[in-house]
């Protein structure tokens, strides 16, 4: 049987973009995705802090240090500039994965820039 748990996570990112007009997903620094353990097109789930909205999408690299968090198409409805959110991926595993998992948890500062990794 597989389950499935947290496998990343950004914890409090400032949305830093919001563009409606363009065809989905969620922009995120480089620096942060690897931190986190995220890759590009990796399917997440995100949780507005600010207003309680809750969204899935798929990553898109941004510039390394450059501390972008960009919401872009529909979900642009969801969040906007100043927002804080947290970005997650999830894993499915099997229950002997279990013993060796440790999520990656990425706390950040206001500019986005990594504090502490937790894991």
């Amino acid at each position: 049987m597989q389950r499935v748990f947290l496998k990343g996570k950004i914890h409090q990112a400032t949305v830093t973009e919001s563009n409606l007009h363009y065809e989905g997903s969620l922009t995120v620094d480089r620096g942060l995705m690897e931190a986190a353990g995220m890759l590009p097109y990796e399917k997440v789930e995100v949780y507005n802090i600010t207003n309680g909205n809750r969204f899935s999408t798929y990553l898109i690299e941004g510039e390394r240090g450059s501390g972008i968090i960009a919401v872009n198409g529909a979900a642009a409805r969801l969040a906007q500039p100043g927002d804080l959110i947290i970005v997650t991926s999830y894993a499915m595993m099997d229950d002997h994965e279990l013993p060796e998992h440790k999520p990656k948890i990425v706390l950040i500062n206001s500019h986005n820039k990594v504090k502490r990794v937790v894991s």
